[in-house]
């Protein structure tokens, strides 16, 4: 594929990313409070948070494994049609079950971001590839500032007055766009040499790529890294909401603009910015900087008594996210060869489902025997870990060829 027909595809891509994105970005700083609607104490809201990765998590290396055999595109198509249903159901709850069951539903098709990544790899080289994989981080990043801003809009200023169906049903609708424009406008990535590969070692078997992990230990170390920043992100996320209810008094709409803000500092750092200083400072120094920024947000927010302190806390969370995870996701598609890419990514993602069940579930357990700050403070001390696994990360983790060892 010629390099400006790639320029397209990403183009598209990125564009249907961000319209389905935009919608989880509507529907994520709400949903706790969504929850506590029906009764549900903190532990229930953020189990509901977890739920989704709970299913993503069963699902994700299923969806990868496809995208390897059958090709990119019909995953995509497939996903983006189950989000709309899913999106659907959480919009016409009467119930805490509805909630969980829509939310349930909703992770079963949440193979979308692996298999867009696994596409990414598909036309990128090496040596591009973290600045492809950085318009995937930018569709998160406008995703977050339009997304919760819409949704705070939708819901309403009155924090005992929340409209919560209405951005459900909105969220939908955008995923439905989504869709329409991953049919019409979005090519097949895999040719028929790669397909050929993958029929002929059958790469598609994810509990293969599972054992195999335990000798190639750069990529073990990449998706343990990954994991660990995941589950203090995923804390943070299910519990901001409810941590500024009851610090800040804070309502759904002026919790939706604070992710906004996370958004707009992302956007800022993955649409330009991580390309210069990938170039200046090389992938691994960038990782360390990037996992440091999260875990010190994370500890200010703990602290955080004032608006100024927290967006400067948050501004230094949105910076560690937009630069570790895609750095980390090319790391570690850079250690898969071109048949296996949709597995690894998928793995690495159902790493990252697992921490977003474990993040979240610990966050609720900690804000109700712990106190309000304690999701951030343990947060912190779980990036503390990333951190020291991250001086182990080595030039060859860049270079593909040294951990592909005889399978």
């Amino acid at each position: 594929m010629e390099n400006k027909n790639n320029g397209k595809a990403i183009f598209v891509l990125f564009l249907t990313v961000f319209i389905d994105l935009l919608g989880f970005g509507i529907i994520l700083p709400i949903l706790p409070l969504y929850a506590q609607e029906f009764g549900a104490n903190p532990n229930e809201a953020t189990l509901l948070v977890a739920i989704y990765s709970l299913m993503q998590f069963l699902f994700a290396p299923l969806w990868g494994g496809f995208s390897d055999r059958y090709g990119r595109r019909g995953i995509l198509l497939l996903t983006l049609s189950g989000s709309v249903i899913a999106y659907i159901g959480l919009g016409i709850a009467n119930s805490l079950w509805m909630l969980f069951i829509a939310r349930g539903f909703a992770g079963m098709m949440a193979g979308n971001i692996a298999t867009a990544q696994a596409y990414i790899a598909d036309i990128t080289t090496p040596a591009n590839r973290a600045r492809g994989m950085g318009a995937i981080g930018a569709a998160f990043g406008l995703g977050f500032i339009l997304g919760p801003a819409i949704g705070g809009i939708l819901t309403g200023s009155d924090p005992n007055n929340a409209n919560f169906h209405l951005p459900s049903l909105f969220a939908g609708g955008l995923s439905l766009l989504a869709l329409v424009c991953a049919l019409i406008l979005l090519p097949e990535s895999l040719n028929s040499e790669i397909k050929a590969k993958i029929q002929a070692h059958q790469y598609y078997q994810p509990k293969l790529n599972w054992l195999q992990l335990s000798r190639r230990p750069q990529l073990c170390i990449l998706i343990g890294i990954y994991f660990l920043v995941t589950f203090a992100v995923a804390a943070m996320d299910s519990t901001l909401a409810l941590w500024s209810k009851q610090e800040l008094n804070w309502g759904p709409q002026q919790t939706s603009y604070l992710f906004a803000f996370m958004g707009i500092v992302s956007t800022i750092i993955q649409g330009g910015l991580i390309g210069f200083l990938k170039k200046h400072l090389g992938e691994i120094k960038l990782l360390f900087l990037g996992i440091f920024g999260l875990g010190l947000g994370l500890l200010l927010i703990g602290f955080s008594q004032s608006l100024i302190l927290l967006l400067i806390a948050t501004a230094l969370v949105a910076w560690g996210i937009s630069i570790s995870q895609p750095i980390l996701t090319s790391l570690i598609s850079q250690m898969a060869a071109p048949e296996e890419q949709g597995q690894i990514l998928g793995i690495a993602n159902s790493s990252s489902a697992l921490a977003r069940i474990g993040g979240p579930t610990w966050a609720g357990a900690s804000f109700m025997n712990f106190g309000s700050s304690a999701p951030f403070l343990s947060g912190s001390l779980v990036i503390l870990l990333a951190l020291t696994l991250s001086l182990r990360v080595t030039k060859s983790a860049s270079q593909p060829k040294v951990e592909r060892v005889a399978r």
